[in-house]
């Protein structure tokens, strides 16, 4: 990036939102990250949902020392940590060039969000752009333990339908993509928030791009509400709630909120997802011909072949 081009983003403001509940264990280390951000407008835009210990104290305070910009502190919804964020993502009075989320209890390197707006910067204001990226996970001391796992296949609809790839924890996005994902989630339920995020981005045609390079701390510890996924156990898990039906459940959850917002969907999109959504049938050759005319895939072999077999013996 050139210096005047440096310069100018440097000018774009950032909206960082923020859900918790019951952090104080962890928040004031996670505000001394965003106030280490090298970008110089910062604003925070903090859900509380019904915290019972000091989380709110150090929210007050931290707002009154805060010099990037301004903060925010509303009351939650108090439905649980994905309708939390979605009262943020669909608030109409939060207004920034960039946003992005964060959880209560990680550590953003402090050049977190000046590599992620420095790619938003380069794509077109017009067209909605979604940034994330692999995860450091560390210990409750902020030890680095391990790292997500590295996903190597390219970002699209046709993996998103049937694949998380990243923690919102790690999602910047344009305000053209903001804009898109609030008219979706206005009357939209989802599984998780970054997963509806990437389905909708890739879904009306925006562009997503997913970066090795972990900028983020994913602190472990016992109160996590989604934990790490690169362990043995995790994988395990995840191929059992694949084949046992765990996943069918959310999959399905997501295509009949995708269908409510099939029209912003892209025609390919579309397309696609009247195919996965024939997966579901009665016969097990017509789902797994569905399943290979989709082209759906996830980012593994291992995984695409669960996929193949959950298709076939339950559907999707």
């Amino acid at each position: 990036m050139s210096a005047d081009a440096a310069k100018k983003n440097d000018q774009k403001s950032v909206a960082i939102l923020m859900a918790t509940c019951n952090g104080e264990r962890f928040l004031s280390e996670q505000l001394d990250s965003l106030a280490s951000q090298t970008v110089t407008k910062l604003d925070l835009w903090i859900s509380d949902d019904g915290s019972k210990d000091r989380t709110k104290v150090i929210l007050e305070e931290a707002a009154r020392n805060w010099k990037k910009g301004k903060v925010r502190i509303s009351e939650g919804p108090k439905q649980g940590f994905v309708e939390n964020f979605r009262s943020l993502m669909i608030d109409p009075s939060i207004d920034a060039d960039f946003y992005a989320f964060s959880d209560q209890d990680d550590i953003w390197d402090e050049d977190k969000l000046a590599v992620a707006t420095e790619w938003l910067s380069a794509q077109p204001d017009t067209i909605p752009a979604l940034y994330c990226s692999r995860t450091r996970t560390v210990s409750e001391n902020g030890v680095t333990i391990g790292y997500s796992p590295l996903f190597k296949k390219v970002p699209s609809f046709r993996n998103a339908i049937v694949q998380s790839i990243a923690g919102a924890n790690t999602m910047v996005m344009n305000r053209a993509a903001r804009d898109v994902i609030a008219r979706a989630s206005q009357n939209s339920t989802f599984v998780s928030h970054d997963w509806w995020c990437y389905l909708i981005v890739s879904g009306v045609g925006g562009r997503v791009f997913y970066s090795p390079e972990a900028k983020i701390g994913y602190r472990q510890h016992q109160n996590n509400l989604v934990g790490e996924n690169r362990s043995l156990k995790a994988k395990y898990n995840r191929l059992k709630r694949l084949i046992g039906g765990g996943f069918q459940g959310w999959n399905r959850l997501n295509l009949e909120n995708l269908e409510k917002c099939k029209h912003l969907l892209s025609e390919d999109a579309y397309s696609t997802l009247a195919m996965v959504r024939n997966c579901q049938g009665t016969c097990v050759h017509h789902r797994l011909l569905s399943l290979l005319r989709s082209g759906v895939y996830r980012q593994t072999g291992i995984d695409q072949a669960a996929l193949i077999f959950a298709c076939a013996i339950r559907g999707l």
